[in-house]
């Protein structure tokens, strides 16, 4: 009994010892495997971003902000396996209420809207706080097109007539009827048709429309296409006039659709709006400043995708910004200053 006690001792201490020395080279294999799994991680974490999803509101499917935004989600999807992708919307108005409400993480709009959803005016009730820009990019042309049948040469000449002043609540509306009221008229002194940029090339080409306001980047796709078989005629913005305008309304400017854009003879005088690009106050300082520094190495992508684009540079992405900079966007911005 003794001898049998004695052994069992024996083998208890026995397994524990071994039981201990087993359990101290588990933790000791599982801190190195944690510590390998973090190094994974942090190898990981620099190609990857915080958030899941990076869905860019638009505008139109057939305009620039869309075409140049289905480019750059190509390229988030790329560089960090993120989900990016595109949302098609109303564009600028929409886009700032969509990011108010965290449905869409980037937007595309025209910076008269944004101004108006940082001061909380015209088309929004209350300042929206959420919206952070990353950059000015090219100027939207305002482009007021008609036939040249019409008798419609200069923008005085649109009172009185059937006018489509893009999808309600639009950037285009907005300046539309910003411009509108600078020439000392309203929506009471024409008749309005809320179109967007397709719908309003149909509706020109039908006879439905004498004119038809298609703000976006240079060439519009529905002008090009609209240009085939129609009288097509640009109506002129005087620059003077323009210039009296953005005394109140400071993201307007003076600018002319060149030569040949649409078969144009001549330059043609006009108003022009800088784009933002503008992002989610609730992403991230590291998530923003991997989002704009792919923005800035795909550019050459987005200039392929649409000529609009070519106005983008870093060097002007700083000016003319209407909503408060991201911290993500200003330490790209930071750092390549220093370079």
């Amino acid at each position: 009994m003794i001898k049998k006690t004695f052994k069992t001792k024996g083998c208890l201490l026995v397994s524990g010892v071994l039981l201990s020395t087993l359990a101290l080279t588990a933790c000791s294999n599982q801190s190195d495997s944690s510590k390998e799994v973090a190094g994974e991680a942090t190898t990981v974490s620099a190609d990857k971003l915080e958030t899941k999803f990076v869905t860019v509101a638009t505008g139109g499917a057939s305009g620039p902000y869309n075409i140049i935004a289905t480019s750059l989600t190509e390229a988030y999807n790329a560089t960090y396996g993120v989900n990016s992708k595109t949302q098609t919307t109303g564009a600028s108005v929409e886009n700032m209420n969509l990011i108010d409400q965290g449905k869409v993480e980037m937007a595309f709009a025209m910076s008269d809207v944004v101004n108006d959803a940082v001061l909380g005016r015209n088309n929004f009730s209350a300042p929206i706080t959420k919206v952070q820009q990353i950059a000015a990019l090219y100027p939207n042309y305002v482009q007021v097109v008609t036939s040249q049948k019409s008798g419609i040469k200069n923008f005085e000449d649109l009172r009185g007539k059937r006018i489509a002043v893009g999808a309600q609540n639009s950037g285009v509306e907005v300046n539309a009827r910003n411009l509108l009221q600078g020439f000392g008229m309203t929506y009471d002194d024409v008749k309005v048709d809320y179109l967007g940029y397709a719908e309003a090339a149909d509706a020109l080409k039908s006879g439905k429309l004498d004119a038809a306001f298609l703000t976006s980047g240079l060439p519009n796709s529905s002008l090009m296409e609209l240009q085939q078989g129609f009288d097509l005629q640009l109506v002129s913005i005087d620059p003077a006039k323009v210039a009296e305008i953005a005394q109140n309304e400071t993201y307007f400017t003076a600018k002319e659709i060149p030569a040949g854009t649409y078969g144009n003879e001549t330059a043609i005088p006009t108003a022009a709006i800088m784009n933002a690009l503008v992002v989610s106050s609730d992403l991230s300082e590291g998530d923003v400043y991997k989002l704009t520094k792919t923005f800035f190495e795909s550019l050459d992508k987005l200039k392929t995708a649409h000529q609009a684009a070519a106005d983008i540079s870093l060097e002007n992405a700083q000016q003319g910004m209407v909503a408060p900079i991201h911290p993500g966007a200003k330490k790209y911005y930071d750092e390549q200053a220093t370079q």
